[in-house]
């Protein structure tokens, strides 16, 4: 009976022929060995499927899955269901790995057997051409160090790249693998697994980097947009923070706030009132509700979302809420 490896990596792909050949070089150079790869073609119309061919026949670890181009989370299900190793590391055609992220990864997770999944720190690349939000989005994420910190800032953003991270692929499966709903695949698996009690862990080293390009799916496929986003979080607080209830505080009255209101209208969730500095927004009824200034507020029963898309106010709310007594997680929850 033929053994099977530690770490199955799963790799969907989709016309990648320009970048392929650069991510399974690094794959080759991982210190640990003990890997099968298993790399879904989406109905590629490139050159994909030759490159993962003549790839095959010089590493039998690679094994190619050809499928009809039904989509992203078709090919990661039908990919995840061929893995045969305990743990599966993700990864995209696009992409590169330390020589050592695989071996540090499956370290983490036999260490602590606790642990659920294990991501590490990355890198944007090239680097000349990226703009400020996604160098903030970097520094943010690599800053989520232990699994507090990432519960603390669930809602903010997806606190992991995709295909940084490494899982047991028996809680994968448990998980009921990746949800096609029109919004983020991999954040609602995260969220899924938060609700579930599973531990986050990060490697503090810089173990993946992420290439940015405008083919991206993240920048052309319309589950990865603001507003998709917006609706994730929204149907995971709906059966927790926010389950069962009918009004809450708005924290932040500028666009990321009003767009928050508008999606709670939808599911009859109104604002009972807002918070905002702005002294033209304070004193005002925005949506029938009064908008307060955070020195006038006075802890109601509502819980509070945290919507201030300014840079920086995130921190600024949670220093404001230590005297109030406000708790994170309890009382209020930040979502931008």
């Amino acid at each position: 009976m033929a053994r099977h490896p530690l770490v199955s990596i799963l790799m969907p792909v989709r016309n990648e022929a320009c970048y392929l050949p650069a991510a399974l070089a690094t794959l080759s150079r991982q210190t640990l060995a003990d890997w099968e790869l298993v790399v879904v073609d989406d109905g590629s119309t490139d050159g994909t499927p030759a490159l993962l061919a003549a790839a095959a026949r010089r590493d039998r670890r690679i094994r190619p899955l050809l499928c009809s181009g039904g989509g992203l989370v078709a090919a990661l299900n039908e990919g995840m269901a061929a893995c045969r190793a305990p743990l599966i590391a993700r990864m995209d055609g696009d992409d590169i790995a330390h020589p050592r992220r695989l071996e540090q990864q499956a370290n983490l997770l036999a260490t602590d057997p606790g642990v659920g999944l294990a991501a590490c720190a990355f890198r944007h690349f090239p680097r000349p051409a990226l703009k400020q939000g996604m160098l903030a989005y970097e520094a943010w994420q690599n800053g989520l160090l232990d699994h507090e910190l990432i519960m603390r800032d669930l809602f903010v953003e997806s606190p992991f790249v995709h295909p940084s991270v490494m899982m047991r692929r028996d809680l994968l499966q448990s998980m009921g693998g990746y949800r096609d709903c029109g919004w983020p695949e991999d954040y609602d698996l995260w969220l899924r697994m938060a609700a579930a009690g599973v531990r986050f862990a990060r490697l503090p080293h810089t173990y993946f980097f992420w290439r940015d390009h405008p083919g991206r799916a993240t920048r052309t496929m319309s589950p990865y947009s603001r507003d998709a986003f917006r609706a994730c979080k929204l149907h995971h607080l709906l059966s927790g923070f926010l389950a069962g209830r009918k009004t809450v505080i708005m924290a932040g009255a500028g666009l990321e706030g009003r767009a928050w209101q508008r999606l709670l209208a939808a599911q009859g969730i109104g604002v009972s009132c807002w918070l905002d500095v702005d002294p033209r927004k304070t004193g005002r009824l925005l949506h029938g509700a009064p908008v307060i200034h955070p020195n006038d507020f006075r802890p109601a029963d509502d819980r509070m979302l945290v919507a201030i898309g300014v840079r920086g106010a995130r921190e600024d709310f949670r220093r404001m809420a230590l005297p109030l007594g406000l708790l994170e997680g309890l009382d209020f929850i930040c979502v931008a």
